[in-house]
């Protein structure tokens, strides 16, 4: 018979040898219907948290392919299990209600937001990013060869790895913008 039945958490400390209760002294019905968050797991993918560049790695357990919690990575050679406040809460990041999960889009002057597919935003992005560059494109300045823009620009977010500021590096001076940056330097 479990020791809890008997007392209250204090008598059976004292009673049971157990002063500071650490042990069977201190648990009770509520602790032993306790059940891990992760218990009804289907399966655990690894993954990198989103928030910095440090690169955390977080274990995301799936159950019927709805996330039900994210902890560190105990395998993670950066971050061996452990997660900063932000990490730790990444789970809202994908479950929270309030999440947009669509192109939103509010036109010159307008009041109201509208939905878009991704197809139709994607080809808005490209129309303006082409019609900015034609519109301010440079080939010389005081009498020098430039070939640039001066009318893109692009500041990255500290979450981008080295491999993603390389290739954001390459596509914006192919583009011919100058001005490219990244938060993390700033």
């Amino acid at each position: 018979m479990k020791t809890w039945l008997g007392a209250w958490p204090v008598v059976r400390q004292f009673t049971d040898g157990d002063p500071f209760g650490r042990g069977e002294a201190v648990r009770s019905r509520q602790t032993d219907a306790l059940v891990p968050r992760t218990a009804s797991a289907d399966r655990v993918v690894r993954s990198i948290c989103p928030y910095c560049a440090v690169g955390c790695g977080q274990q995301v357990f799936v159950e019927d392919e709805q996330v039900v919690q994210i902890e560190g990575d105990p395998d993670s050679p950066i971050s061996r299990g452990r997660l900063c406040p932000k990490g730790a809460a990444s789970k809202q990041l994908v479950t929270s209600p309030s999440r947009v999960t669509t192109v939103r889009y509010r036109r010159p002057h307008g009041t109201e937001w509208e939905d878009l597919d991704l197809d139709t935003a994607m080809d808005m992005v490209a129309d303006r990013v082409l019609e900015t560059r034609r519109k301010t494109w440079q080939d010389e300045v005081d009498g020098k060869r430039v070939n640039r823009t001066m009318g893109i620009a692009s500041l990255g977010g500290a979450t981008l790895d080295n491999e993603e500021n390389y290739l954001m590096k390459k596509l914006y001076t192919a583009m011919g913008a100058v001005q490219v940056e990244n938060q993390a330097r700033i």
